[in-house]
């Protein structure tokens, strides 16, 4: 079982696509028994509030089924918890790292690393460009179930 935890600043844009993006790929593919996927924030902003309506737009255009959620904040407990911490730009490793403590067992990566580019994810809230997003986060999910 490979259990992963995107994470992003709010919780309601970058992670939350890439939780419900890559569920639906382990799916698709026939592994979704393989896969514990969450997501979460590095900040309390969104603290309990559902995902931003332009991601549920942007996934419902992909034809991708998602379930109402809270946003939540990481804590420490999710280093061990988690296999795979995935945040979506280096300010969420920043933050990442500062809870987490150093990456003992390799486990913080961003989430376009696993496709070959070093670039953030970009991100919605400020861009209001959902299709760019989408593109990047599923690029990215792709990349990462064919790595594991």
């Amino acid at each position: 079982m490979h259990r992963i935890l995107f994470i992003c600043h709010g919780n309601i844009c970058r992670s939350p696509m890439a939780e419900f993006v890559m569920k639906y790929l382990a799916e698709e593919s026939g592994r979704e028994n393989d896969f514990a996927i969450a997501s979460a924030a590095t900040s309390t902003e969104e603290t309990g509030n559902d995902m931003h309506p332009g991601v549920r737009a942007r996934l419902d255009e992909a034809g991708i089924p998602y379930k109402r959620r809270g946003a939540r904040q990481i804590i420490p407990e999710d280093y061990d918890e988690y296999d795979l911490l995935i945040g979506m730009d280096d300010e969420n490793m920043y933050y990442m790292r500062r809870c987490f403590g150093p990456d003992r067992s390799h486990k913080m990566h961003k989430l376009l690393e696993f496709c070959g580019l070093a670039r953030d994810v970009t991100d919605p809230w400020y861009t209001d460009d959902f299709d760019a997003t989408y593109f990047d986060i599923s690029r990215g999910c792709t990349a990462l179930l064919k790595s594991l």
